[in-house]
């Protein structure tokens, strides 16, 4: 007898047998260990960081445990991270205050926080985000992965506080640009995230933890189009219509500053910093290669194999598929 002819008849047979089979999966699912993450972004400067932080807390995989913004601008930063997870109904997760000198300098969604004060914020805030996240990879009883999707000061000045944080942490990050540059570009690229600051990146991809990237040669090439943007766009959960909120802030504030009319919009932007997202536990649709990557002065990263290994996302095996993958998470 076949296995599904075997189930329908024991179903037949005895429903509630049937059926506490059909939950084993599920219960297995929401039993499996998590991975413990701690995210660092420059949010409010390209909306991709805001898509990838939506996309971590619908990730079931992951157990954040802070968010903190990096590359300056450290208060607009937290108020903003602290406003989308409130929002999400998420204020369980803390956020961090980053490294830099404190402002309230305008970014791309400072409309979207007006008037938002962090002390309101439900959660944890630490003033000292960089100690906090110290503290969580010291304290914790399994390794922390470190999903960094911005350029790199909190992680360096972190490796300076304390270097131990390497032997009980590993870094996921969105850095570099191997084989291919931004749109394609056959011609490498000073990626962003490496070329706002070469020393740190130099820092923490030199590290002696397990280092894992994507560089624009794989998270340079995700966008959502078509029916796959509208079901996210037109998704109604709470963390997903806040994202759509702060896109189209984000949109107008880029529009009004090239002092040309908003447009309506009809796609995402690249997703670059989801893809890191993903690789904090799984590489299910990508290509990796272990290589040599060297951090020049000028903010490139060039393979080399003299230079520290990183675990490298050089290619996808399913492009399509990650994207269905990232509306199916978006809008479940």
């Amino acid at each position: 007898m076949k296995l599904n002819e075997w189930f329908c008849t024991l179903l037949t047979a005895c429903p509630v047998a049937g059926l506490l089979l059909l939950a084993i999966p599920a219960q297995a699912a929401a039993q499996a260990p998590r991975t413990p993450v701690i995210i660092s972004t420059d949010i409010g400067d390209d909306i991709d960081d805001t898509w990838a932080l939506t996309l971590a807390l619908r990730c079931p995989e992951l157990d954040i445990k802070l968010v903190l913004g990096d590359y300056g601008n450290p208060l607009p930063r937290a108020r903003l991270i602290a406003k989308i997870l409130e929002a999400a109904h998420r204020s369980d997760i803390p956020v961090g205050v980053g490294v830099g000198a404190e402002s309230n300098a305008v970014h791309r969604q400072s409309k979207w926080i007006e008037g938002y004060d962090l002390g309101r914020y439900p959660g944890t805030v630490y003033r000292d985000g960089v100690k906090a996240l110290i503290d969580i990879v010291m304290s914790s009883k399994e390794p922390v992965t470190l999903i960094c999707i911005g350029p790199l000061p909190n992680i360096a000045e972190a490796l300076r506080r304390e270097p131990r944080i390497a032997q009980k942490a590993r870094f996921v990050g969105m850095q570099g640009s191997v084989r291919l540059g931004y749109g394609k570009n056959s011609k490498p690229a000073a990626e962003w995230n490496v070329r706002a600051n070469p020393a740190a990146c130099r820092a923490a991809l030199t590290a002696p933890w397990d280092i894992t990237i994507t560089p624009l040669d794989t998270c340079g090439l995700i966008q959502l189009k078509g029916e796959n943007y509208t079901r996210v766009r037109d998704c109604a959960d709470p963390a997903v219509k806040t994202l759509i909120e702060n896109y189209r802030v984000w949109a107008e504030f880029n529009a009004a500053k090239s002092g040309k009319a908003a447009s309506t919009i009809t796609a995402s932007t690249t997703l670059f910093d989801c893809v890191a997202v993903h690789l904090a536990y799984s590489t299910r649709f990508l290509r990796m290669k272990r290589m040599g990557v060297r951090v020049t002065d000028d903010g490139f990263t060039v393979a080399d194999p003299k230079a520290p290994k990183v675990n490298c996302a050089v290619a996808w095996k399913d492009l399509g598929g990650f994207e269905d993958f990232l509306v199916r998470r978006l809008t479940r």
